[in-house]
């Protein structure tokens, strides 16, 4: 879908995508912590989509069980309890993952 959408002639999304990728390559902070913030952020947000996409881009990033399971706990505190039934569909996810039963789907960050 991001191919379809990138072929339009929008130079504000294109400029946002472009913005979107840069934003979770290695700088000051390396991608490991920025994809544990863009997890934290989503799970607040309570999108499940980018809780999905985070979850595996974490995994790609080599973040441990132990430390994702910080980050949703952030998430948590940060967000309240609204956050739970996300952070149950994220668990599941990442479950899935390790199981290789799963794959992440795509995502704008792609």
């Amino acid at each position: 879908m991001n191919e379809r959408i990138l072929a339009e002639p929008n130079q504000v999304v294109r400029r946002f995508f472009a913005l979107d990728t840069q934003t979770y390559q290695a700088g000051a902070l390396d991608v490991k912590t920025k994809e544990l913030l863009g997890l934290v952020a989503s799970l607040v947000l309570r999108c499940d989509d980018c809780i999905s996409y985070h979850v595996a881009q974490c995994r790609e990033a080599r973040v441990g069980r132990d430390e994702m399971f910080e980050a949703f706990s952030v998430g948590l505190v940060v967000g309240g309890s609204i956050v739970i039934p996300h952070m149950r569909r994220a668990v599941d996810f990442l479950d899935r993952l390790e199981a290789g039963e799963a794959v992440a789907g795509p995502h704008a960050h792609d």
